[in-house]
């Protein structure tokens, strides 16, 4: 089994939104790319392969992350990973062809800093692609959890997760750090958060915005409610939800 055999939680409730991520790299043999974002290297291992005659740095500002992409790369010569911040990274200038993050760059705490740096870190013409998601309201998990937990149609429009999710605030904060021909592609497939039930409610009640949703409550009840509401996103294959996300492109001027 090769290690894009054993995907993690993560790769596996992504999958159909990272293979419309994948095809719009349109990687070339010698070009070097950039991973914003990069968690435990998976993207960044692809984009290695197909950049055989290049190269590929994956960053992400996890250190246990970068230590697991690491050992998962072993073998693969043409890729390497850092724990940095891209928002003030020190990257060689002009040098990367190509800047990728699924689901990366939503997390910035100064995202004109970053994306004025990420684009100086491309070569003039490079492109950057990136997934992010649209707003809460597109997307179905956060709803339902929200519902589920607090008992009100509330979604997570303050969450990270989501900043970057206004189409024209999105291109024009890229515009504004030296991108042009800023493209949103409107992405919807859905998202797989278990086998079963139980495996979801797993997965689930890790996450970050579930951990403050519960806080405070009677944990069981509120464990039975989004078990309950898991139920009802069962399917034979496992327990889905819908997504929407934008596949956003851009190019650095020249």
């Amino acid at each position: 089994m090769t290690d894009d055999d054993a995907l993690s939680r993560y790769d596996l409730e992504l999958e159909r939104l990272d293979a419309v991520f994948r095809r719009a790299w349109n990687i070339e043999g010698h070009e070097h790319v950039l991973d914003i974002g990069c968690g435990e290297g998976r993207t960044t291992r692809g984009a290695a392969r197909a950049a055989h005659q290049g190269s590929a740095l994956g960053i992400d500002v996890s250190a246990p992350a970068i230590e697991r992409a690491r050992a998962a790369a072993r073998g693969i010569p043409n890729v390497r990973f850092e724990a940095a911040d891209a928002q003030r990274h020190a990257f060689e200038n002009a040098h990367f062809d190509l800047v990728i993050s699924r689901f990366g760059t939503m997390f910035f705490a100064d995202p004109s800093a970053a994306f004025a740096n990420i684009n100086d870190a491309l070569r003039p013409g490079g492109q950057l692609v990136m997934m992010v998601w649209q707003p809460a309201d597109q997307n179905e998990w956060d709803a339902e959890i929200h519902r589920a937990l607090t008992g009100e149609a509330v979604t997570g429009d303050g969450l990270e997760h989501f900043s970057l999710g206004d189409r024209a605030a999105t291109t024009h904060l890229l515009e504004r750090a030296g991108f042009a021909k800023v493209e949103c592609e409107d992405v919807r497939e859905p998202i797989r958060y278990g086998s079963d039930v139980e495996d979801a409610l797993d997965f689930v009640r890790g996450f970050a915005f579930t951990r403050a949703l519960l806080a405070g409550q009677d944990e069981q009840r509120a464990l039975d409610r989004l078990r309950a509401m898991l139920e009802a996103h069962q399917r034979p294959d496992g327990v889905w939800f819908d997504a929407a996300a934008w596949l956003v492109t851009a190019l650095r001027s020249a």
